[in-house]
């Protein structure tokens, strides 16, 4: 489905190398930022304790947090759990103070805003619990990567695996760079939005790439740079509908999903904002500076002349 169609190819590739030049500026920026500042990592990464309360009614989390804000007790999380009166409670490590003391301090708190409160459990997190589950996020981003790249080389060519790569992981790293510049809080569900990003936004490489090989086969007398002009021009409607409408999603999940979801849906929409341009402008720039060629997509076709002999076709 189309919205518009575009009839004169937009000429995307006289503009790469300022584009990539603009990609790889941010790119530095995103590593020294993370170099310097570093992640915040949330309590799912540092430990801490987990605390599960109860109501009689709603918990209202708004006033949860607002009660536990005033122990000064660093960043923590509160969310629902299981049922609409349950919530749970992520609270850091704080020194000088034991797990039994830091959850009554909790729940005085909380007592003091609604007597209804109950404490349902309390567990310790240790930070080695953290370390390897930074560790193993890390090496399911390392395996998603190795996965696309031979995925990516088997179905189209190497070029393509190398360039889909280098411009997926320039998106994993620019929203990396964020959280480190503004030291938002990087816990578990922003792991998971990164990695979601990840593959969203190969799937748009492969859509590219997919209309690249095809217009190498439909115009045989054009260019390199007009072939993939051409490609990016002719899906542009559809990335306007497709990530257009999953952008309204995620901020709808941003402006209204409350403090649980917000980090887990900016971080999916700096990604998909940086995806598209990614997807469009350099992954397609670097597969042109590869050196891509039809001979590398398209197979000769074998027919039969006159005499019963084979010509090939280029």
């Amino acid at each position: 489905m189309e919205f518009f169609r575009i009839k004169r190819d937009i000429p995307f590739m006289r503009h790469a190398l300022v584009f990539n030049v603009i990609s790889a500026i941010t790119f530095l920026l995103a590593v020294l930022f993370l170099a310097i500042r570093g992640l915040n990592l949330g309590v799912d990464f540092r430990g801490g304790t987990l605390i599960e309360i109860a109501y009689d009614h709603s918990a209202d989390l708004g006033r949860v947090r607002a009660a536990i804000d005033k122990l000064n007790l660093g960043e923590f999380a509160v969310q629902s759990f299981g049922n609409a009166r349950s919530a749970l409670i992520r609270v850091p490590l704080k020194q000088g103070l034991s797990t039994a003391q830091l959850s009554e301090q909790v729940m005085t708190a909380l007592k003091g805003d609604d007597p209804t409160v109950t404490q349902q459990r309390v567990e310790f997190v240790g930070p080695q619990v953290g370390k390897e589950l930074y560790e193993n996020g890390a090496l399911a981003l390392l395996l998603v990567s190795i996965g696309i790249v031979a995925y990516l080389a088997l179905r189209f060519e190497w070029r393509f695996a190398v360039s889909a790569i280098i411009a997926n992981l320039h998106d994993v790293v620019i929203i990396l760079g964020f959280f480190a510049f503004f030291q938002w809080e990087f816990s578990l569900p922003v792991l998971a939005a990164i990695l979601a990003v990840l593959g969203y936004s190969v799937n748009e490489s492969v859509v590219i790439a997919d209309r690249i090989r095809e217009n190498f086969r439909k115009m045989r007398k054009a260019t390199v740079p007009e072939i993939i002009n051409s490609a990016i021009t002719s899906t542009l409607s559809r990335t306007i509908i497709t990530h257009g409408c999953t952008l309204m999603m995620v901020l709808s999940i941003l402006f209204f999903g409350g403090e649980t979801l917000h980090y887990f849906a900016l971080a999916l929409a700096i990604g998909i904002c940086f995806g598209i341009y990614s997807s469009a402008l350099v992954m397609a720039a670097l597969v042109m500076w590869l050196g891509v060629s039809r001979e590398d997509l398209v197979k000769p076709e074998k027919k039969a002349g006159a005499a019963g002999a084979e010509k090939i076709l280029p």
